[in-house]
């Protein structure tokens, strides 16, 4: 499951096949609800295609978990903004862990698009972003955990990818840390 929420910010697309043809949809129409998919038994994953990068896109993907590998994350979070100078002209935020399916922020996409990627901006979004999911609890987090960690990782990425003195890799790297 970690995989389709940056997949989803890329705008990826999936064509499913069966005998009959083919038919593609976007990846996020994939998933109707927990454990269901909009597939019929017939179908199979033919391919999944993303989009190529431009340079104005800004790209992160965040996955926080108990333990450093191997483990189902608690929250995924993935991000995809396109700036034209300090102003956002695209996003598409996804995110994993927070709802019964990996599924698109679109209330913090709004709050988003045309506007200066500034502290304002990113706590407007993070504002909007309390809208878009209600967070379940479980083994791995609790509801408030979970909503916390999604506005921090929101923030997070506008801490690493703002116009004026984005944070360096060094920064926020737990293996620069680490060392």
């Amino acid at each position: 499951g970690d995989s389709m929420p940056w997949l989803i910010a890329l705008g990826a697309t999936v064509t499913l096949r069966n005998r009959e043809g083919s038919r593609t949809l976007p990846l996020e129409d994939l998933y109707i609800g927990y454990m269901k998919k909009a597939m019929a038994a017939d179908e199979i994953l033919e391919a999944i295609a993303v989009p190529l990068s431009k340079p104005s896109l800004r790209f992160r993907t965040y996955k926080v978990a108990k333990r450093y590998d191997s483990d189902i994350s608690a929250v995924c979070a993935a991000f995809a903004i396109e700036l034209a100078g300090d102003r956002i002209e695209r996003c598409r935020v996804a995110f994993g862990g927070l709802a019964a399916t990996p599924k698109r922020a679109l209330a913090t996409e709004q709050a988003l698009v045309g506007k200066s990627w500034t502290e304002a901006t990113a706590r407007a979004a993070m504002a909007a972003l309390a809208t878009d999911y209600t967070p379940l609890t479980d083994m791995r987090a609790s509801a408030a955990y979970r909503a916390a960690t999604a506005g921090n990782l929101l923030y997070r990425f506008f801490l690493e990818t703002r116009p004026d003195n984005p944070l360096p890799a060094a920064a926020v790297s737990v293996f620069a840390a680490a060392g």
